[in-house]
């Protein structure tokens, strides 16, 4: 029996580990992929508060490894379920728990086309207010028509030289605010009707193919592309403790607690309005703190 099972080890899972352990629980993470989730896919991390510069992937080796030293189990293993009595179903064995913390995070959904893996970061981005700084003055492309999509052409249009803003429909989706607000950037240009078709370049992205309705095609020079159509959960075998809405976030009173007494919820798993690192370690702490205060209660 655990006090505490983490479904997830990236940033909001391990953070939750690392509290519960040095509350001195019993503490089992489980993870069906590797430890770190979406930050590993960052060449450089800037905007966490405190650490001046660290790659994506040295800030989760060094929380996986902090966690480990305290003395939390972690297995590599796939949650298939959780029931209401805390036990934890996976694709080799099953515990059990007095308290469970889902931070099985989201990810970003990807245009599924050649060189898009091989040049995250060295081009490739997913979130703009991680990686925008970096095209200082340089010429960039976003995918996308919704709200997260013109807010990256917003913040992007502050730093970068061109702004491309490439939209499958006739018009964008977002909200109408932000589409005022981009109307009055001499640096942002619209082009709709179009979807990316390649991603050229031989060690980093150099340029992108489009295709329009009438299967014309053209090729625009860009530093960087950044990808906003959306992100996947990953939360559809928890629906018998947690509610979920009809995008596939966990819904969540007070940021951490579902429906079900003793399960918990971190991190991109759930609805929420920033999906940052800083976010996510602060709801693992927030959701490890909460557990443990409600296991003694």
């Amino acid at each position: 029996m655990y006090d505490i099972i983490i479904v997830g080890a990236g940033p909001a899972g391990l953070t939750s580990a690392l509290y519960a352990r040095r509350a001195n629980k019993k503490v089992l993470v489980l993870e069906a992929n590797t430890y770190g989730g979406q930050i590993t896919n960052s060449s450089r991390v800037e905007n966490y508060p405190g650490i001046e510069f660290i790659s994506g992937f040295d800030f989760a080796t060094n929380l996986y490894n902090q966690v480990l030293k305290l003395g939390a189990e972690i297995k590599f293993e796939t949650v298939i379920r959780i029931e209401k009595d805390k036990t934890v179903v996976t694709n080799k064995n099953t515990y059990s728990a007095k308290s469970v913390i889902i931070a099985t995070g989201s990810k970003n959904r990807k245009l599924n086309i050649k060189n898009e893996d091989k040049f995250i970061g060295s081009g490739i981005s997913y979130c703009a207010t991680c990686d925008g700084n970096f095209y200082k003055d340089k010429i960039v492309a976003i995918n996308g028509g919704g709200n997260t999509a013109l807010e990256d052409a917003l913040y992007l249009s502050n730093i970068a030289s061109k702004v491309y803003v490439i939209h499958r429909r006739d018009k964008f989706t977002g909200d109408k605010k932000y589409i005022d607000e981009l109307n009055n950037k001499d640096n942002v240009e619209y082009i709709f009707n179009s979807v990316i078709i390649s991603i050229n370049g031989v060690d980093k992205l150099e340029s992108i193919s489009i295709k329009n309705k009438d299967n014309e095609e053209k090729t625009i020079n860009v530093d960087g592309l950044f990808i906003a159509i959306g992100r996947e959960p990953n939360n559809q075998m928890f629906y018998n403790v947690v509610n979920i809405d009809k995008t596939g976030y966990i819904i969540s009173k007070d940021n951490v607690h579902t429906k079900t007494k003793g399960i918990y919820v971190a991190g991109d798993a759930r609805v929420k309005d920033l999906r940052q690192l800083t976010t996510a370690v602060s709801d693992g702490s927030i959701a490890a703190t909460i557990a443990i205060k409600e296991m003694k209660e």
